[in-house]
């Protein structure tokens, strides 16, 4: 299976530094130097497996981009941020990026993230049980169709938040705690990841509680990790 990569970044060195590596990996690669642009590629390649978007770009930012994909699209989005900073960090994944990477970075651990990502989403996506449904009380979640609905409300989730929601649900009452869901979420060894997963835990209580305050499912156990309560 040949995949298709989108890469949006300013920096024409960067953009096509990294459509050399990926080419080498069989990868098909488009190219976008502005959100705009990536949008209009999305528009007519349709079947993109995965984005890698630079935040800081003209005409319109990966912020905006990120915001008007994920009001259509799922697929898994790699952000590249020239800062380190936790609030980039945050901010990129608050938009329902799936992963990041801080400039300068190594084109080699760049492959190894979106092989993962990958990975992650083509094995997802195919995933299929004989029962694919999943209900507590008023939330669903159908791990065939990717639909999730709250007292039959829809509710758009990124892929890693569903994967997590999706680990929750088969484990009601459950707690697994953030070292775990990591792990068997991102499929990779826990290392300082304590922030990743929270941010995205915040969003999916964001998304499937009325009062994400005082939740009704998916509850913090002080010290210990996070359960969906049935």
């Amino acid at each position: 299976m040949e995949y298709k990569i989108l890469v949006a970044d300013d920096d024409k060195e960067i953009l096509n530094a990294i459509d050399i590596y990926l080419t080498n990996e069989q990868m098909k690669v488009y190219k976008a130097h502005d959100g705009l642009e990536a949008l209009k590629v999305l528009e007519e390649i349709p079947d993109i497996h995965l984005i890698i978007m630079d935040l800081m770009m003209p005409n319109m930012d990966g912020i905006q981009a990120i915001l008007k994909i994920r009001q259509e699209k799922d697929i898994p989005i790699i952000v590249l941020s020239a800062k380190s900073e936790d609030s980039d960090v945050i901010l990129g994944l608050n938009l329902g990026a799936d992963d990041y990477i801080t400039k300068p970075f190594n084109f080699l651990e760049l492959i190894a993230r979106v092989k993962s990502n990958l990975r992650r989403y083509t094995k997802f996506t195919s995933f299929q049980k004989n029962n694919d449904e999943l209900q507590i009380r008023g939330l669903y979640l159908n791990k065939k169709t990717k639909e999730v609905k709250v007292n039959d409300k829809s509710i758009k989730l990124t892929p890693i938040e569903f994967k997590i929601l999706q680990l929750l649900m088969e484990n009601p009452d459950v707690i697994f705690s953030i070292e775990e869901i990591y792990e068997k979420v991102w499929n990779e060894p826990f290392i300082n990841s304590e922030n990743t997963v929270a941010v995205h835990i915040r969003r999916i209580r964001e998304k499937i509680e009325v009062n994400p305050k005082e939740p009704m499912y998916l509850k913090v156990v002080w010290g210990i990790g996070y359960k969906i309560s049935k």
